[in-house]
């Protein structure tokens, strides 16, 4: 059993969890929980033992000075916890990390032992993607849950794919089969500009995240950083036509395949969101419809061979 010493009784607790590699294109999802720790303050309170789950060889630790004593930081994964404020105060566990070598299935058992002693009732799992998006489009954000009651209550799509997975995929289908609540949040990354960072995708998945959970993130620098961003390619794009006509070719399909969406139910949900914004919500939309329910997830099980793969 995990036992926290130090941590408050949380209010509404979500957990969101967002891991390097290769659910990270462009760093974008690690980039967004690690903006909410920076805007919020978060406080680290437990960290997973690196030697259980990663390889050294592939993700090496660092070195570093602090007043000149040597010391070394491992690669593993930190959760903190911050309180958002307002007419609601509700509390966030943060988990930020890199996705593990090995032990895949007890990495998250560990992970869903903290979430069941936090009393969490939502898990929102951030990734983003390589894509054939065009960067001048609005970044695609698609929500996913294996939850199919979940997917229709949050409006969100209930996931069928198969084919090779990361630990994004891997820690939603254990918390499904743990009873905990569960969505993921995708980037799509256009392919062709996928260094790091991108700012534009992670402001879109924090604005999705928004939504989602019904709580007001400070943006800071973030829309600037994108705008700029976005410019940049656009100069880079410029300079070679070949770039630039592959660029208006995404552009006309990206075009073309949204137009069914400039339908009256369509700006008739942009603009509930801009009251919900406005008003500050009613609630987190996965407790609306169920207000008295807020019972803590069923505690998982600790054995490593539990089926939690996709």
């Amino acid at each position: 059993m995990i036992e926290l010493e130090g941590v408050p009784e949380l209010i509404d607790p979500v957990m969101v969890a967002a891991f390097e590699g290769w659910n990270d294109a462009g760093d974008a999802a690690s980039t967004a929980v690690a903006h909410l720790e920076r805007e919020w303050k978060g406080e680290v309170f437990a960290a997973l033992d690196a030697e259980d789950y990663y390889d050294f060889q592939v993700n090496r630790p660092t070195v570093w000075m602090d007043g000149g004593v040597r010391k070394i930081t491992w690669p593993t994964t930190r959760l903190s916890v911050v309180r958002v404020g307002g007419e609601k105060p509700r509390d966030l566990v943060l988990v930020r990390g890199i996705e593990p070598s090995m032990r895949w299935r007890s990495f998250c058992n560990e992970l869903l032992g903290f979430a069941h002693e936090l009393g969490v009732e939502l898990v929102v799992i951030l990734g983003a993607l390589l894509g054939d998006t065009p960067h001048t489009r609005p970044v695609p954000i698609s929500g996913t849950t294996s939850d199919a009651d979940l997917a229709r209550r949050m409006d969100l799509e209930e996931t069928k794919y198969e084919g090779p997975t990361g630990i994004v995929g891997v820690l939603q289908e254990a918390c499904t089969h743990a009873g905990v609540p569960a969505v993921s949040l995708w980037a799509a990354v256009p392919h062709y500009v996928s260094q790091p960072p991108n700012p534009k995708a992670t402001l879109a998945l924090l604005n999705r995240l928004e939504d989602l959970i019904d709580v007001r993130i400070p943006l800071g620098e973030l829309p600037e950083d994108a705008r700029a961003w976005q410019v940049g390619v656009d100069q880079l794009a410029a300079e070679d036509s070949e770039v630039a006509e592959y660029v208006q070719t995404l552009e006309e399909a990206r075009d073309t395949a949204e137009l069914p969406e400039a339908s009256g139910e369509a700006i008739a949900r942009e603009f509930e969101r801009y009251l919900r914004r406005r008003d500050g919500g009613d609630g987190p939309p996965y407790l609306r419809d169920n207000p008295g329910e807020r019972s803590r997830p069923p505690k998982p099980s600790t054995d490593d061979d539990d089926s939690s793969e996709n």
